[in-house]
């Protein structure tokens, strides 16, 4: 099983990531993203629209375990971080993740 987190740090290091809600829900209307990484607390109108627009344009969503202060730390961020949009993986196997369902809710 892949650590989520190790794939997030290694897609933030090596990848092209957006953080926040606001980068997300465009690049799911737009369909210019690999994955979206959604935190536990996200507020719910927000996730509704990654949610929605990411299954129109068939990009994955991942649901962090941990909330927008976990997911910050876990990005080397010194800001909360509600949405991750993922662009680029880089060295990450994040994708993978998703694909095996290995990713934990």
């Amino acid at each position: 099983m892949i650590d989520v987190d190790k794939a997030i740090a290694a897609a933030v290091k090596t990848g092209k990531v957006s953080f926040g809600t606001n980068a997300a829900i465009q690049s799911a209307k737009t369909g210019k993203a690999k994955m979206f990484i959604l935190a536990s607390n996200c507020p719910k109108d927000i996730k509704d629209d990654v949610e929605h627009y990411s299954k129109l344009s068939g990009i994955p969503v991942i649901s962090y375990k941990g909330a927008s202060m976990d997911l910050a730390q876990v990005c080397k961020k010194p800001f909360i971080i509600s949405a991750l949009t993922i662009r680029e993986t880089g060295d990450s196997e994040i994708l993978r993740a998703a694909e095996t369902g290995a990713v934990p809710e």
